[in-house]
């Protein structure tokens, strides 16, 4: 994931998300392997962002780049239902209101997500400087992302996947042989993982399910896929 900021004390490059779960799976595990999930924070490159973390003071700053780009296409615009999508957008930007955060209709936003305003961009407001890794947390949620894992002696490892996602698609964020061939999915929750010594204990408690391509995986499901190729 790539953060762009404005008015926030960061460090620019790579840094890696202190993850809870993650470190209690590698305390169980003990894997050869621990493959954590890294932010790249980059300054003010907010056509490359996947989130967009802006200090308060500093919105207008930022959003008036799009006021100005939406000004625009208004003044040239001929298309009534395009020109109110814009209008619309241009009172929100006025009131501090990033175009992520705006409640278009799905006929509007096709029309706003043609003219490409920055702030449709998941844009994050913070009022103070945060830890690096609550930051991370935050601009993950806000970008509407959330973790599975693979965890085993080998190696654990955390998967950054769209909220919603289903379990063949989580396989294919693996491997993309594993949704290829995708037959079943075991999957344990982290909150009732935590609770057993192992997966073995899982089993016999009726934490794990053996789910279908279709299944949508929670945040914090442990994902072993049943595939064959």
């Amino acid at each position: 994931m790539k953060i762009s900021f404005l008015g926030v004390d960061l460090p620019e490059g790579k840094t890696k998300y202190n993850d809870d779960i993650l470190i209690k799976l590698t305390e169980k595990f003990a894997p050869k392997k621990v493959s954590p999930f890294f932010a790249a924070f980059v300054k003010e490159d907010f056509i490359n962002a996947d989130c967009i973390v802006v200090e308060k003071d500093k919105i207008l700053d930022f959003l008036i780049l799009d006021m100005e780009k939406v000004d625009n296409r208004i003044a040239n615009s001929s298309d009534d239902a395009e020109k109110a999508a814009l209008n619309k957008c241009q009172q929100n930007l006025e009131n501090e209101i990033p175009a992520c955060d705006i409640d278009f209709t799905p006929e509007e936003y096709i029309k706003i997500k043609e003219l490409a305003p920055l702030s449709l961009t998941p844009t994050l407001i913070i009022n103070r400087d945060l830890e690096v890794n609550d930051l991370i947390a935050k601009a993950f949620d806000k970008s509407g992302m959330m973790f599975f894992y693979t965890a085993g002696k080998q190696e654990v490892r955390s998967w950054p996947v769209k909220k919603g996602s289903d379990a063949v698609t989580c396989a294919g964020k693996i491997h993309s042989d594993l949704a290829r061939g995708f037959i079943k999915a075991e999957i344990v929750n982290f909150k009732d993982f935590v609770t057993v010594h192992n997966m073995a204990e899982a089993k016999t408690q009726g934490f794990v399910q053996l789910v279908d391509k279709d299944y949508v995986i929670r945040s914090g499901d442990m994902l072993d896929i049943r595939f064959n190729v």
